[in-house]
Order: C-alpha cells, then structure tokens, then sequence
C-alpha cells in the first residue's frame, strides 16, 4: 500500500525547465529543508516567515559572490505540487548560472533530484494517484493535440474517477458480504445478489470499453505507421512528397529508383502518421540490391497500421487494384489510383468495383486532401469527438484485463451460487487489480520503475 513505501526526510533540486540556454531558467527544490536551504543564500531579506505562494526578487549569493539576480517562488507544505516545502528558483538561463545554483543548493544540503521524483512524492503524499502521475509524464512528451487533450483529461482526474465509481460499488457489496460471514450463524442475508450481478454485469461492460479505447488511445501516443506501396513508377514517392508538400524523396522516370525505405511524420488533425515510401514491388528483377529493397516493401507492410496500395489507373486500371484488395486485410487497406490527371478512360472513375478508391494526381496534388481524411477516419474514425477516458498506457491495460477475469469469475461465482466466503475473495480480487493501477496497492519496486521514465526536475 502507498503508506508503507519510504517517506522521504531529504530536500531534492532539479533543473525544472530544459537544459541549455534560455532567457530563464527554472530550479526547484522539495523537501522539509527547501525554504531553509535557499534562505541561506538570498541575501535581499529573510524568506523563513514568508507565506505560501508568494514571490520574492533578490540576489543569490555564495560567500561574498554574487552568482545572480532571481526571483524565488514559495510553496509551503501542504499546499504545494509535492505536498512537501517547495521553493522554485527562476534564474537567468545561462548553463554557467543554472549550474552554480544547482552546485550552491547541494553544498548548503540539498541532493539532485532522481528522474520523476518530484512527482513521485506528489504521489506519496497523496496529491495525485498513479494514473495522474502518469499523465504528468504523458503531457509533457505529448507532441499533438489529441495526446495533451488525453493526458490532460487523465491528469484533471478523469481515468480516476471511473476506476473511483467502480471501486466504491465494489466495497459497498464487499462490505455487505464480509457481514454476512460475521453473522453465518445467524443465516441472514444483507446482500441482495441479484443487485450485485447486474453491477458486474456494467462493470465488466465499463472495463471492456476502457479496454476498447486502448486501440485509439494507442494511436494518439504512439502515431500510425502508413506504408506506401506499388509497383515501380506507380507515383509512391511523388506521393510522399504532396502529402508533406515538399520534396523530400527523390523522384524519377527510372522505375526502381526508391531502393530503401523513407520514413517521415505528417500530422492529420492531432494524430501523427508516420508515412513509409517503399521500394516499388515487382515480381522479377535482377537487381540484388532492389530485390533486398523489396523484401523491406513487404517486412513494412506486415508491421503498418494502415497500407496505401498505390496503382498506376492507366496503366494497371482495375485488375491491380483487384490484386491489392485479395492480398492484403481490408482493416488497413486504402486503394489509391495515381495519375488521374493522364487518365485515358474516365469511366473508370464510375466504375462500382472501384468506389473504395481514392483518385488523385500525385504530381499535382489533386484530392491529396481527400485521402487525408481517409486516413484519419480508417485511424481514429470519430474516437476523438467523443467524451470519456482514452486508455493509451500499457500497464492500465495490463491490470484491466486481470480486472476483467476476476470480474467474471464473481459473475460465476453468483450464477453457481457459490458461498460468501468464496465470493468475498473473488470481489477482492477486483479491487486488488483496481487498486494496482490507481497506485492504491503498489510497490517501491514498481513505482521506482515507473517514475524512472520522467524526466529529471519532474
């Protein structure tokens, strides 16, 4: 449980802002020394009576040096991020500065900070649980908007309030049931047990769909891999260019010339897709070297989330888009005729059997737009206008799934009406997997492995 993990009794400073150079600089310390610690050093007037959240100008002194004017911040416990005495430091960003406080701050009693161990104390001390802890990580490296809208959703506390909900109607019932065993000998029931299998009934209907959300929730932390793909000379590359409208791959009349892959990031309405121009696939070529670049093509297109099957509508029409739908799963398949500015037989574009195509010229970026917005409906569809938590941490999944079986096995143990002791353990057992993810059961081992992932200063 999170009160037999370690307190600490030590102040930590970190650099709370980016390394390097800058107009300011950011140097936070927590601990139950942090205001004493600097104090020693401020030379304008004494912080130690100061009230919490009050800012105060002056200069950072060592001896008879003075290392810089700053402005130092006060957070007293237990009103601050950690709950702990915090003091930010706002210097000026000069590396050579940055380094003589953090170097002043050691020698007066303070100890660099370890990754995320700011944040872990806030956990500690109880102002954020594990999945808001997590979406502090989550937010600082999100790189789209829907990623800082979904950390940001976990970090207010949504993800927590619907384990919250969960948790608090499963003691409820546990509570009843631990009663009944109390009074066994008095055969009495306080549990109604047809009320608790229509609760897990909903609650494994909630966990399947937080499950569910994991898909999407992957994709908005981790992007879409797009494999561009065709024969020699279909217009991959041409493709790639228009999509990030600029010349990035090199194009030529020479079929082949694409012998390796080339991999970009282009950013579709908040979601990152990672597009992977392919070496052309043909079935014969006695280049070795092409033929090593179209063993790659087809390794890319296993991994991709989504294949562009790009086909030359002149030259190979029909037939090859009839190819690429009996190939590859129609879940990550979008067919896209090149060339429509040369096309020699419009019919083609009415054709029945071609109405999942998408037509274009590459060359002049005509209905790009279109087949972006065909990628972000076979990626997210419309997973991001709708309200709710998004699941895109593997852990959460990884105790949901365990929260799932034991879920069914209370349904079990009620349809084959099992006795209140075993019932008990099952319920348990549920609230055993909610508490690993909120943090409410956990272990130095595993918090030491998740915060480790933070940056240091957070």
């Amino acid at each position: 449980m999170r009160e037999n993990l370690s307190s600490w009794n030590d102040t930590i400073v970190a650099l709370a802002t980016a390394p390097g150079l800058g107009a300011i600089a950011v140097i936070r310390l927590s601990g139950p020394n942090a205001i004493e610690i600097v104090a020693k050093s401020f030379s304008k007037k004494s912080i130690l009576k100061q009230p919490t959240h009050t800012v105060h100008f002056g200069k950072l002194v060592s001896g008879n040096e003075v290392i810089d004017e700053v402005v130092v911040s006060l957070y007293r416990a237990p009103r601050s991020y950690t709950g702990e005495e915090v003091v930010e430091i706002s210097c000026h960003g000069a590396p050579l500065i940055q380094d003589a406080i953090l170097q002043l701050m050691i020698e007066l009693g303070a100890r660099m900070a370890k990754p995320g161990e700011f944040t872990q104390r806030a956990f500690l001390n109880g102002k954020l649980d594990l999945t808001q802890a997590e979406a502090v990580a989550d937010l600082i490296a999100s790189n789209t908007e829907a990623a800082r809208k979904t950390a940001l959703h976990n970090l207010k506390g949504g993800f927590s309030n619907d384990l919250q909900i969960m948790r608090e109607k499963l003691i409820k019932f546990s509570a009843l049931i631990e009663l009944e065993l109390d009074f066994s000998q008095e055969d009495v029931a306080f549990a109604n047990k047809k009320e608790l299998e229509i609760l897990v009934q909903q609650l494994q209907l909630k966990t399947q769909e937080l499950l569910d959300s994991f898909k999407l929730g992957n994709v908005i932390k981790n992007g879409v891999q797009v494999a561009i793909v065709g024969k020699p000379n279909a217009g991959k590359s041409t493709l790639l260019n228009a999509l990030l409208n600029e010349n990035r791959a090199l194009v030529s009349e020479i079929p082949g010339t694409t012998r390796d892959t080339v991999e970009e990031y282009l950013n579709i309405g908040g979601v990152i897709f990672k597009l992977i121009d392919t070496a052309g696939i043909r079935n014969f070529t006695t280049d070795a070297i092409e033929q090593m670049g179209i063993e790659k093509s087809k390794e890319k297109i296993l991994d991709a989330d989504i294949v562009i099957a790009l086909f030359d509508i002149n030259d190979e029409g029909m037939e090859q888009a009839k190819v690429w739908q009996a190939e590859l799963e129609k879940e990550k398949l979008v067919l896209v005729g090149n060339k429509k500015d040369l096309l020699k037989d419009p019919s083609i574009l009415s054709n029945d059997a071609m109405q999942e195509v998408v037509f274009i010229s590459a060359k002049e970026k005509d209905n790009i737009k279109q087949l972006e917005n065909v990628l972000y409906e076979k990626a997210v569809g419309d997973g991001l206008h709708k309200e709710g938590t998004i699941i895109t941490n593997a852990r959460h999944v990884s105790s949901l799934k365990k929260l799932s079986l034991a879920l069914n096995d209370v349904e079990t143990g009620l349809q084959h009406n099992v006795t209140g002791d075993l019932l008990a353990l099952d319920i348990r057992q549920a609230l055993h997997y909610l508490g690993t993810i909120t943090g409410q059961i956990t272990n130095e081992d595993q918090l030491d492995f998740i915060f480790s992932k933070f940056c240091i200063g957070k």
